[in-house]
């Protein structure tokens, strides 16, 4: 299920930390309504641009937290501007962190990240469906070490679900998957 949050409906110019740090506190009673595996958008269409200290505040602190407080939960922005993706860019990049960014039907990761990673996540969200470490490794012709190191750092940064599985052998494995 998606939940949606109009950034919009602050202001078409959102600047300072102090505008940020209210819309966050909205934004994460939204986050705190989510079950897991449900996804809230930030909806950006009406914002024309917001500043570095904005998108620092909103973004990058609801980023750090996400998941700890929310975990299982995906926090997605769509219809950027130029401006504000480039904002929101710099933002995520210094302070190494990485959002999934939603044009149409096609999944992006913003801010700071290897290509590994991305090469990763598109993998994964081509899928539809959970898969595994081993049948991504396979896939992307890569070792099963590195396919997990890649895994639980798309996971700690929220940006991938991890679930419990069973492998046809019956042992306990994990599966992996971008918005339920």
């Amino acid at each position: 299920m998606e939940k949606r949050f109009l950034l919009g409906e602050y202001g078409k110019q959102l600047w300072t930390r102090e505008k940020a740090k209210e819309i966050r506190s909205q934004l994460q009673g939204r986050l705190q309504e989510l079950n897991v595996g449900e996804t809230l958008v930030i909806d950006v269409r009406d914002v024309e641009v917001f500043d570095y200290s904005f998108a620092n505040e909103l973004f990058a602190k609801t980023l750090l937290n996400l998941p700890v407080d929310y975990p299982g939960r995906f926090l997605v922005v769509e219809h950027l501007t130029p401006y504000t993706r480039e904002n929101l860019e710099k933002t995520l990049e210094s302070v190494g962190l990485v959002m999934i960014e939603r044009k149409g039907k096609k999944l992006h990761l913003l801010g700071k990240l290897h290509s590994a990673d991305q090469m990763t996540f598109d993998a994964i969200a081509r899928t539809k469906e959970p898969i595994t470490a081993a049948e991504l490794s396979s896939q992307l012709d890569v070792n099963l070490t590195a396919m997990n190191e890649r895994l639980s750092k798309l996971a700690r940064l929220g940006l991938v679900r991890r679930e419990k599985g069973t492998s046809p052998a019956g042992r306990e494995q994990y599966l992996y998957v971008v918005l339920a």
